[in-house]
This record gives C-alpha cells, structure tokens and sequence, in this order.
C-alpha cells in the first residue's frame, strides 16, 4: 500500500518549517546590554527672548531722537530693569529641576552615572 500523498503545506506543517518562517528571528546584542557611564553632551535647547518688546521700544526712541539717550531715559529704564528682572527669575531657579519638556540636562544625568557607575563584572 502506498503512502498517502498530502499537499505540500501539510508537510512543512507537520515539520515544523512553517512555525520557523513566522517565528520572529532571534536578537542577539553585541554589546552587554548595561547604560554607560556617561552620554553625550547635549545643547540644551535655548530657552525664550525676554524683554524684546521693551527693547525694540527703546530702539524706537533712539531712531525717532537721532540716537540720543537724554529724551529716551524712560525707554532705557524700563529695558533695565526688565533685564534684571529676568536675570533674576533665571538665577533663582534651581538647576537640579527638570526642565519644561522634562528631561535633565546632559551634565547632570553624567554627575548622576558617575555616582552610581554600572557594574560590568561580577565580584
């Protein structure tokens, strides 16, 4: 008695070469998978112009007065003390906060690895 002949799918089925095909390939790093000690310093992005309304004010007075700061005392002032105002705001937040997006500055995430550097060998 012959061997009964199933299609060609029924074979690779019962083989397992159809489980092979849809598995998904298997990953192998090259590297240990472990942070560094350190990342790459980032720019950090640029906050926002202040004071650009009073200045372009007092750009204004000097142009309309031939560049002459006596008539525009005013204009000047109001530019200063915004100026300080803002350098102030900025001193007086703390650098260890997270920034607007969230994220920590380069600097700091690089004092923070050097404290607690991976382990890469075990004792």
């Amino acid at each position: 008695m012959a061997a009964p002949a199933y299609p060609a799918w029924v074979t690779r089925w019962v083989s397992g070469q159809w489980r092979n095909k849809k598995r998904p390939p298997t990953l192998r790093p090259t590297r240990a998978l472990a942070l560094a000690d350190k990342v790459a310093n980032r720019r950090e992005q640029g906050t926002e112009a202040t004071c650009i309304t009073e200045m372009s004010v007092m750009m204004a007075c000097w142009k309309q007065n031939d560049f002459n700061d006596t008539p525009c005392a005013e204009e000047i002032r109001m530019f200063y003390d915004c100026v300080a105002k803002a350098e102030k705001e900025r001193k007086s937040q703390n650098e260890d906060t997270l920034s607007s997006r969230g994220n920590l500055p380069s600097s700091k995430v690089n004092k923070l690895l050097k404290r607690f550097p991976q382990i890469t060998r075990y004792v």
